[in-house]
């Protein structure tokens, strides 16, 4: 744990609103985190249940002192669909609790402190560019793998929001259009190929295909249904062939995808986050080597490939970063 600022620092609570739980942090300016909780999220209940949720994590780190406090202010990362500059969420679907909901109204009356709230891939990106691997970088393309894939563009400290808030849905880029359709509804998202879920899908149908024994069937309990992503990457850590298979037709999807990015906003870095981010790590040479292929940048191959700084806690950095930015816009 870093050691407690300076009395007259600043300080955010970053929360980090999830399908299933809420975390939060105390973040000082600097970016580190100095301590954190974490509640469940009852994202099947009313409205004020969920934001019950979000009060008790920030009571539990809010100093008692109502002077103290004055040094505070908090900022929230959650599932899009939202409005960054209202701070309302609209309807994201693994938060069916909250439709048109005025979350960053609601922290603001509750607590009396600023408040601002912004797509969680968008506020990881900001965390990463202001405090962790993209700091120094002016153009950062951050991308987090994990159940899907977000992603957030920050171009000299400020996310890029588009003209309604809506941009940087990099995650719902098509790269086949004969592709497996995506939850958002489009085909051959990048999501839809490369994200745990669906790496999953296509090792359990590269199975079914084989016929021949894996390590990921064994781990799976012999149950090809509880095939996860997590599954595929511990077979491969166990050298398992199918599991290579799929992970480096996974690389080939993400270079395919990146090729696409590197043309349309040649980054001055990509940082990867989430599990399979952490996981994908291992091929950042071999992406980067199959670039030119699906770039006309002559010098795609420079772009830096790295991993996030902020892991598990992306959520509670980014919520803190938004709230940052915010104060010195209002500033």
């Amino acid at each position: 744990m870093a050691a407690p600022a300076p009395d007259s620092e600043r300080y955010t609570i970053g929360v980090d609103i999830g399908g299933t739980k809420v975390a939060a942090g105390v973040v000082t300016a600097q970016g580190e985190i100095l301590r954190k909780t974490r509640v469940p999220m009852p994202t099947q209940g009313a409205a004020e249940e969920a934001f019950a949720a979000v009060r008790a994590a920030v009571d539990s780190l809010l100093p008692g002192e109502k002077g103290s406090r004055e040094r505070y202010s908090i900022g929230a990362s959650s599932p899009g669909p939202l409005d960054p500059r209202s701070g309302v969420i609209i309807n994201p679907p693994n938060l069916p609790c909250w439709r048109d909901f005025p979350l960053a109204q609601r922290i603001a009356e509750t607590w009396s402190l600023p408040a601002a709230v912004d797509n969680d891939a968008n506020a990881a990106a900001l965390a990463e560019a202001l405090w962790g691997a993209g700091r120094g970088y002016s153009a950062v393309f951050y991308a987090t793998l994990g159940t899907g894939i977000g992603t957030g563009i920050v171009f000299d400290g400020k996310v890029y929001h588009g003209r309604t808030g809506a941009a940087g849905e990099g995650g719902h880029c098509s790269i086949d259009f004969h592709g497996p359709r995506c939850a958002c509804g489009k085909l051959g998202c990048i999501e839809a190929l490369a994200s745990g879920p669906n790496v999953a899908r296509r090792a359990r149908r590269r199975i079914a295909e084989s016929r021949k024994a894996s390590k990921i069937l064994e781990l799976a309990g012999g149950n090809e249904d509880a095939v996860t992503g997590e599954t595929v990457a511990e077979a491969y850590r166990r050298g398992d062939a199918v599991a290579k298979a799929v992970l480096d037709e996974t690389a080939e999807y993400l270079a395919m995808w990146l090729g696409n990015v590197i043309d349309l906003i040649e980054p001055d870095v990509v940082i990867f986050g989430g599990g399979m981010g952490d996981l994908m790590a291992e091929w950042f040479d071999f992406i980067r080597g199959k670039l030119p292929a699906w770039t006309v940048n002559s010098r795609s191959r420079e772009t830096p490939l790295l991993g996030a700084r902020y892991s598990q806690d992306a959520g509670i950095a980014g919520g803190a970063a938004i709230c940052l930015d915010a104060g010195k816009r209002a500033g």
